[in-house]
């Protein structure tokens, strides 16, 4: 008898509610009001699309770099609370980026 038995047997007139542990598509992201920057640089000759200010927890940033990464089929990571994708993708990130609620501002070329 394993503990949903058990506790289905001390409280029968109890009917579990439905779980929903994973979260929405709008619950995923820390929403902040600061502009989150976009920029593009050069690294070893290579361009790269650089997210600069965003606020979000450890976690966030991880989702958010995984999310972008998957959008683009690209490369990319995070450190110091700047986001690295591979590759000049401004344009399509922005896009991305004002679809999901956030408020975004390019800077640069």
């Amino acid at each position: 008898m394993d503990l949903k038995d058990q506790l289905s047997q001390l409280f029968p007139d109890h009917v579990p509610k439905p779980s929903n542990d994973k979260p929405t598509q709008e619950e995923r992201y820390w929403m902040q009001k600061d502009p989150i920057i976009c920029k593009y640089e050069k690294r070893k000759g290579k361009p790269v699309t650089l997210l600069e200010g965003y606020t979000g927890a450890e976690k966030d940033f991880k989702a958010l770099t995984k999310d972008l990464k998957q959008l683009l089929s690209v490369g990319g990571s995070f450190k110091n609370d700047v986001i690295l994708i591979q590759g000049d993708y401004r344009d399509r990130i922005m896009d991305f980026l004002k679809e999901k609620g956030f408020a975004v501002k390019r800077v640069g070329g």
